[in-house]
């Protein structure tokens, strides 16, 4: 699914659906010069600029698709197209999510995602994150209970149903208004938060709580650093931070074709030290298939380091 806005000429949006069969045909040099007459008679039509940048790209002409994913980007401040994901996959920079192009993704995708991620893509990632709490606990000695745990881009739902009989009180954060509502009709949250992840955590009070989840969603964070430092500061002492990421063999962040971020095993390490977090347990693991060939993944566990708590309080 891809999203699309009006440009509100008739005659623009004519020419778009006339190039975009043209695309499904096979014919992308006509295609490209019918974006291209789209975007020319409504300057400010993002979905023909996004359009032609990814028919150029399919040419080969990749200079011409950086400048018409650079007009997509200007002509639409949210970046709903995701063109500034595009341009950092033609450039190999790495930049963060454009948050317009999450929620729209999502709010699209909300409908059929839990059949498409079980059934199309054999997802697991919960039943794995649980696994792996379930043996981190037990490694450090302590009960597999948790009073107040935070699900960061819960979606759906998926692992709040699996995490909510171990857990007391559970909060979720999302995106996109769509997963929300359907995250809601699990019944098994207490709290459903719509908004930015990290913009969320910064409005948590230090230490509120003892286990924080993240399920595919990291795939959409290029620099794990920020979330960890955040995450960090919410977890109380003895505190888990679990979470799935897709990996690849080199160091660093890439990100893949898919459009979702891949990070090397030395960056979550080194996101997870530098925000005083203590890796329990990294274990390679695939959460789901693209064309039936498992992703390659990890699933890490961590806790908070005891020097990374505030002291204590002596009283007389």
């Amino acid at each position: 699914m891809q999203f699309f806005s009006s440009s509100g000429d008739l005659i623009a949006d004519r020419r778009f659906e006339f190039a975009k069969d043209l695309e499904k045909r096979g014919d992308f040099a006509g295609a490209a010069d019918l974006y291209a007459q789209a975007a020319e008679a409504a300057p400010d039509f993002a979905s023909a600029w996004f359009a032609l940048g990814e028919v150029k790209v399919r040419l080969g002409d990749t200079i011409a698709a950086i400048a018409a994913f650079r007009r997509a980007c200007a002509a639409d401040p949210e970046d709903r197209h995701g063109a500034s994901v595009q341009l950092a996959r033609l450039t190999g920079a790495t930049a963060p999510m454009p948050a317009g192009y999450v929620r729209a993704l999502f709010d699209q995708y909300a409908k059929h995602y839990d059949l498409s991620l079980l059934e199309g893509l054999d997802y697991r990632g919960p039943q794995l994150l649980f696994d792996a709490v379930s043996a981190a606990c037990a490694a450090l000695g302590r009960e597999f209970w948790f009073d107040r745990a935070l699900d960061l881009g819960c979606g759906t739902g998926l692992a709040g149903v699996v995490f909510a009989p171990r857990v007391d009180s559970l909060n979720g954060v999302d995106l996109s208004v769509a997963m929300i509502d359907r995250a809601c009709s699990t019944g098994r949250y207490s709290h459903l938060h719509l908004g930015d992840t990290l913009e969320f955590l910064a409005s948590q009070y230090d230490a509120c709580a003892d286990l924080i989840i993240a399920a595919d969603s990291l795939p959409y964070c290029s620099d794990l650093g920020p979330l960890a430092s955040a995450v960090a500061r919410l977890l109380e002492g003895a505190g888990l931070f679990a979470f799935t990421v897709e990996t690849h063999d080199s160091g660093g962040v890439i990100l893949r074709e898919t459009l979702r971020y891949a990070h090397g095993e030395d960056h979550v390490r080194t996101a997870l030290a530098d925000a005083g977090l203590d890796c329990v347990s990294l274990t390679s693991a695939s959460s789901r298939r693209e064309k039936s060939i498992p992703v390659p993944g990890l699933v890490v566990v961590a806790a908070k380091l005891a020097s990374t708590l505030p002291p204590r309080e002596v009283t007389s």
